[in-house]
């Protein structure tokens, strides 16, 4: 039988992409994808392609062993890439999600997340919940600068 902790994480993660490439499909042209307004200072775009590779980077590989290699500053740095090389990222993060967490040892939940990556030390379970919530929370963002916009 699945575990129902994964198998509720890869659910609500795999919403929140298609819910990702819907809103970059909603944006009313490629140019507002790199707008920004005001104090905003991080347009849709590179929200992005931030949270393609923090889940590729922290799902896909630490977690599922994949090739990734991360570059944090390029996904805030680069700009004007068009929305179907977005969208195309954000379908490769689903599939390297979906892909890590079917194969995913059900027993290491309960165990460290095998990264440091806050100040203090925080469970598998734990992780993957910030992680949801963390793209939640950009997805967020990025519907509402739609809407702004």
């Amino acid at each position: 039988m699945e575990n129902p902790f994964i198998y509720s994480i890869q659910t609500i993660l795999d919403r929140d992409l298609k819910r990702l490439e819907e809103e970059i499909s909603l944006y009313p042209s490629e140019e507002t994808l790199w707008t920004i307004a005001g104090t905003i200072k991080n347009p849709a775009g590179n929200l992005c392609l931030h949270l393609c590779g923090n889940l590729q980077h922290y799902i896909g590989a630490v977690l599922g062993g994949s090739d990734y290699k991360r570059n944090r500053d390029r996904e805030f740095a680069v700009r004007n890439i068009s929305r179907d090389t977005l969208i195309s990222e954000i379908q490769k993060t689903r599939v390297a999600v979906r892909s890590a967490l079917e194969k995913l040892d059900p027993n290491i939940v309960d165990d460290t997340y095998p990264e440091q990556v806050f100040s203090y030390s925080m469970t598998t379970s734990y992780f993957l919940i910030h992680l949801a919530s963390h793209l939640g929370y950009h997805l967020g963002q990025i519907n509402y600068l739609r809407r702004l916009l």
